[in-house]
């Protein structure tokens, strides 16, 4: 990243942060403020850089922050107070560490004379550098920007980690340093690329694609991290090789016209899908987490060893591993070498439920997934935010489209507040889904919407159970959950709702939905227990006969 020209312009601490942060590629910031964060959210909303959005909850802010990071390719910020704010953020981005999203977080911390003092603080846990470990933890760089002389270095050098890795950082800024006069943040040049190693690794790339005879390609999150989802779609074109996206890299390619099979899942996808990419002798893992969602249900175990695997900075195929080869730049060589071919053979087409059935049966959860399907059919996609759980999986048989979720990770909670973040980054409006459980942990952030002009349409998958747990140990009667009525919520929150029990309510509500905007849109969805998606079905299945 090139630097600016106003090298050497004095500013106080938080202008210099914020001016560092928009000109890393932030676009808006998420927070709750407190005691300790209380000047550094004085100073945001002074110098008016960055947009400022507050949540009711640290875990919501997270959440928000890393949907927002994932939707842009770009870093988000996190800013809460010291202590009992951060310590309650953490699991939202211990989550966004495990899934690579760029999230920088900001905390508020005590001044250098209150540490001093000789007392015990408020918000302190065992010592005042015990939450700075923790987040050590689950950060790749970390700055307390407790020296004004070095404070610009440390900035430019935790933002390049942030994009560089693509995976959380964090920011510790003293309460009592955030109005002083700090210098501009000058940005780090990138790191240089070993062009030789480049050019070997796609030398014996080259070699093994001009000898393979069923290539195909799988997509993962790294290439909308590091905003790649472009001249990948045009490398596969060049390739002509089918190609699908990992578990968690659902919703993958969706803005071009690279035409995605599907989403490979092992036994709980479709067989050709597993059979294209299991019986591929060149499978091409660009990006991919090798994980046991992604493929823990493997038919045939696929090991890195039998693939190319390019992620975190390095390629990987046989018994061959070439370090700092950055996914970008591998790709880019790629699409300069390769040279248009002919189709090997004829593609897979992807194939979702529609045709919702406008009767007044019960719902199921691949209903869900046709009224969607349906919805975009008459208007155009809509980018979806999905929580854990039987929504998640449902969310895989509706039409690729923009898809942010906690697909490793796993953490309940993400659906609302990620769905916020989308449409704070993108200015969509988003279908959100979540089941009754996590919307009983973050599905109150619905009452921010008012202030921002949000309007998600809300889809609560309710069967009044943590139903995916069930399915694992049906006898646990601990799984069981009461019925809180959330669309009779809906409306002092701010928003519209109703409860459908019927296929037909359900089509005629989705539609009404869509056209009232506006304000969010909650359409509660009676499941009956024990009302699972195949996919999940088969995803459990696949589970217990591989452990």
């Amino acid at each position: 990243m090139p630097a600016t020209s106003n090298v050497g312009v004095t500013m106080n601490l938080a202008e210099s942060v914020l001016t560092a942060l928009k000109d890393h590629g932030v676009r808006q910031l998420f927070g709750i403020p407190g005691d300790f964060a209380l000047p550094f959210f004085k100073a945001a909303e002074q110098a008016a850089i960055l947009p400022l959005y507050t949540l009711s909850h640290e875990p919501a802010v997270g959440f928000a922050a890393d949907a927002a990071a994932r939707a842009l390719g770009a870093p988000s910020v996190a800013v809460v107070t010291y202590g009992a704010g951060a310590l309650n953020m953490v699991n939202s981005i211990a989550s966004a560490y495990a899934e690579k999203s760029p999230v920088v977080v900001i905390s508020g911390a005590p001044g250098a004379r209150e540490g001093r003092a000789g007392l015990l603080l408020h918000h302190q846990v065992k010592t005042l550098d015990s939450q700075f470990a923790i987040y050590d933890e689950i950060t790749c760089d970390q700055a307390r920007l407790d020296d004004l002389s070095r404070a610009p270095q440390q900035i430019a050098r935790v933002l390049q980690s942030c994009i560089a890795h693509s995976r959380p950082v964090y920011l510790e800024v003293p309460r009592d340093l955030v109005f002083q006069p700090c210098e501009r943040v000058v940005p780090l040049p990138p790191p240089e690329l070993d062009a030789e190693a480049v050019g070997a690794c796609v030398d014996e790339i080259m070699s093994r694609l001009e000898r393979a005879q069923r290539p195909a390609l799988m997509v993962g999150v790294e290439v909308r991290r590091f905003g790649l989802e472009g001249r990948v779609g045009e490398l596969a074109r060049r390739l002509h090789v089918p190609v699908v996206t990992s578990f968690m890299g659902r919703g993958l390619l969706a803005r071009g016209d690279t035409p995605v099979v599907g989403t490979y899942m092992g036994l709980a996808g479709q067989p050709d899908i597993t059979h294209l990419v299991e019986e591929s002798d060149c499978l091409l893992l660009f990006g991919v987490i090798v994980s046991d969602t992604n493929f823990g249900v493997s038919e045939r175990r696929i090991t890195p060893r039998s693939a190319i695997s390019a992620r975190d900075g390095s390629v990987s195929m046989g018994w061959h591993k070439y370090h700092n080869v950055p996914l970008a730049a591998l790709v880019d060589e790629l699409n300069r070498r390769v040279a248009a071919r002919q189709p090997r053979a004829e593609g897979i087409a992807a194939d979702y439920p529609r045709g919702l059935q406008a009767d007044d049966e019960p719902i199921a959860p691949t209903d869900i997934s046709r009224a969607v399907n349906d919805l975009f059919a008459r208007h155009g996609r809509m980018p979806l935010a999905s929580d854990m759980g039987d929504c998640l999986f449902t969310a895989l048989d509706i039409e690729n489209t923009e898809l942010v979720a906690p697909g490793y990770y796993a953490t309940m909670g993400f659906g609302v507040p990620a769905g916020l973040g989308l449409q704070a980054a993108m200015g969509q409006r988003p279908i959100v889904l979540v089941g009754d459980g996590a919307f009983q942990m973050t599905g109150w952030e619905l009452g921010n919407c008012r202030r921002y002009g949000w309007d998600p349409i809300v889809i609560v998958f309710n069967n009044q159970s943590w139903e995916m747990l069930r399915v694992f140990q049906p006898e646990s009667g601990f799984n069981n959950l009461d019925d809180w009525h959330f669309a009779d919520l809906a409306v002092p929150l701010g928003g519209e709702g109703v409860r459908v029990t019927t296929r037909r309510e359900l089509g005629e509500a989705l539609e009404r939905a869509y056209q009232r905007t506006g304000c969010f849109q909650l359409i509660e969805v009676m499941l009956p227990k024990g009302a699972v998606s195949a996919t999940l079905a088969r995803f459990v299945a696949g589970l217990k006969k591989t452990h």
